[in-house]
């Protein structure tokens, strides 16, 4: 493998290759190569950095220079000045908010400042879709440390760590690995749980994307250890290039011999294949996984068995997520002991998540467990846009639930979530500010889960379509005492009697708000009100006559004639005819039109 005085790291993961970062890889090796510098400079395409708010990101190294929001026509100059002249493009450079100074180097950012990656280690960093790149930053020694070990022994390891599952439920790593490796069966097999589908949630798919070989050799590992001979995939098609990026993984570690007949001469054989999902949120359990991948409805079923006794094909299978698996090499290199430092008592380790909403630096994080979300959405998130005020952040996605200002010192780890009323789930975090109505929030969470249920058990099917026509009529402005009751004993019977962890859980977004904020329900049902403006049946647009000027502008705009007046004086708005749309409140240049 060459060695190169520089290296030009461009984002290619899927939100900057949205704003033109392959256009940008393809200018910056056009402007290397003009510049004769092709033996010396190399620009890689790596996956995603984390800071996507500022991308398309560009980082050059050894330097540790750190460019943002690059187009592709600033790629000439950063060669120019940066390569030859030895000059760093300063309007490209991060600006710090807290200093108004320009930030040379990502290792001075307040946003990675607190970061610990393990599962992020090599996004960023390698070229995903080159093995050699994941060779030389320790990729498979992991595999071959492990092969010469006594499966018995690796499996203690991993229960050393402390590690826990990543997808949601938390279960001990170690653990269900052993579980699987002791049934005896003549075929085993190992599932890798892509299917992430939490709104707002992109941390799996940016592993796969930015270091797929650390997911090939994690799944080899557990064979090993497992007793499995096979290994399978599970992700939805609507990750065109994280599947991209594991077949390439995949045919690279078959051409190296790390996957395969007889890996590294030790008569272990293991090798992957990719199956396919069409996007069912239901399916990220694995039980209704495993039924989708054997051409069957994604139906979860009762357990036990679980699917370490009996899962794919009435096999042995060991179902892990993406996340959980990026764990494995550096716990096998570094040691049980380095891991189950860091963390919690009850939960070792980092977690990764995806922070978007409402806060100034949405992008994908990785933190230790314990971390409090004050530190994660003000420090790291850089706190709430537009100045606005903190209200709530939803953690777990459509399982999870609201926190609000008084958790914000809250530790973040499996037990604390759960404690607090909501849940880790694989890691979504959305944030929301003053204008955020928590009735909607929870309507929104609400209508999803209703539409990715499978329809299975009655308290899903129909009790949780029963508790978002509630949350409608609230919303409509229809709602009555009786509905604030209902909804609660509703939620409570969903809870304890659906079959699977979409039904169990589909209800915390309504219990967690109106727990935190039972003022907005109470403003919704006897006031006719909503308190954040939101709720279009419950508000109004007016024009204040001490303001108005008589422009007429207003009047022009709006969609449904709804205004009328005399010109150079105040207008009126016919609240019978206005459909509500704002369009009126954007337009007016003298902040004459309100709404309540």
């Amino acid at each position: 493998m060459a060695h190169y005085h520089t290296y030009i790291l461009t984002c290619g993961g899927t939100g900057c290759r949205a704003s033109h970062s392959p256009q940008i890889v393809a200018a910056l090796q056009q402007a290397v190569d003009d510049a004769g510098l092709s033996d010396e400079v190399k620009v890689i395409r790596t996956g995603c950095f984390g800071f996507c708010e500022q991308g398309p990101i560009v980082k050059v190294v050894p330097d540790n220079t750190f460019y943002v929001s690059v187009k592709p026509e600033d790629a000439s100059e950063i060669v120019r000045e940066h390569i030859v002249m030895g000059r760093k493009v300063e309007r490209l450079l991060y600006i710090s908010p807290e200093t108004g100074k320009h930030v040379p180097d990502s290792r001075h950012m307040e946003f990675y400042k607190p970061q610990m990656r393990i599962a992020l280690r090599n996004c960023g960093f390698i070229d995903p879709e080159n093995i050699e790149e994941y060779i030389a930053r320790d990729g498979y020694a992991a595999l071959g440390k492990v092969l010469r070990m006594k499966p018995e022994d690796v499996i203690r390891e991993i229960m050393a760590s402390g590690l826990r599952g990543r997808g949601g439920g938390g279960f001990p790593t170690g653990l269900k690995w052993k579980i699987t490796r002791e049934v005896q069966a003549d075929c085993k097999y190992v599932v890798c749980n892509a299917d992430e589908g939490d709104p707002g949630a992109f941390m799996d798919r940016s592993i796969l994307e930015g270091d797929p070989h650390s997911i090939v050799e994690a799944m080899a590992i557990n064979g090993y250890c497992t007793g499995a001979s096979k290994g399978l995939v599970y992700i939805r098609a609507e990750y065109p290039l994280a599947v991209h990026r594991l077949q390439v993984a995949i045919a690279q570690a078959r051409e190296y011999g790390m996957l395969g007949d007889d890996i590294m001469g030790t008569g272990f054989s293991f090798d992957i294949e990719i199956r396919y999902g069409a996007g069912a949120f239901v399916c990220g359990e694995e039980t209704a996984l495993i039924h989708s991948m054997e051409g069957r409805r994604g139906e979860p079923t009762v357990k036990p068995p679980y699917p370490s006794e009996c899962g794919y094909k009435g096999a042995p299978t060991n179902v892990n997520n993406v996340e959980t698996f990026a764990n494995i090499p550096p716990i096998i290199l570094r040691g049980a002991e380095w891991f189950a430092s860091i963390g919690t008592e009850k939960s070792k380790g980092t977690k990764v998540f995806a922070l978007a909403g409402k806060v100034n630096n949405v992008g994908l994080i990785e933190v230790p467990m314990g971390t409090t979300l004050r530190e994660v959405i003000f420090d790291i998130g850089g706190g709430i846009k537009n100045g606005k005020r903190f209200k709530a952040v939803q953690t777990g996605g459509p399982s999870g639930g609201c926190l609000t200002e008084k958790h914000l010192d809250t530790p973040i780890d499996y037990d604390n979530l759960l404690a607090s009323g909501s849940m880790m789930g694989s890691g979504g975090m959305i944030v929301m500010d003053e204008d955020d109505c928590m009735v909607s929030v929870a309507k929104f969470y609400l209508e999803f889960t209703v539409e990715e249920s499978c329809g299975k058990c009655t308290p899903c099917r129909i009790g949780n379509r029963r508790l978002l026509e509630i949350l409608e009529r609230i919303t409509a402005g229809h709602g009555t005492e009786d509905d604030l009751k209902e909804l609660k004993n509703l939620a409570a019977v969903i809870k304890d009697t659906s079959l699977c962890a979409l039904g169990q859980t589909a209800p915390n977004p309504v219990l967690s708000t109106m727990e935190n904020f039972w003022d907005e329900y109470v403003a919704h049902v006897r006031d006719k009100s909503c308190p954040a403006h939101r709720c279009r049946d419950l508000m109004s647009y007016y024009i204040d006559p001490k303001i108005c000027k008589g422009c007429s502008l207003c009047s022009r705009v709006c969609p449904a004639n709804a205004i009328s007046g005399v010109l150079k004086q105040p207008y009126s708005i016919d609240q019978t005819a206005c459909i509500k749309c704002g369009t009126c409140m954007d337009k007016c240049k003298f902040g004459a039109i309100g709404v309540r």
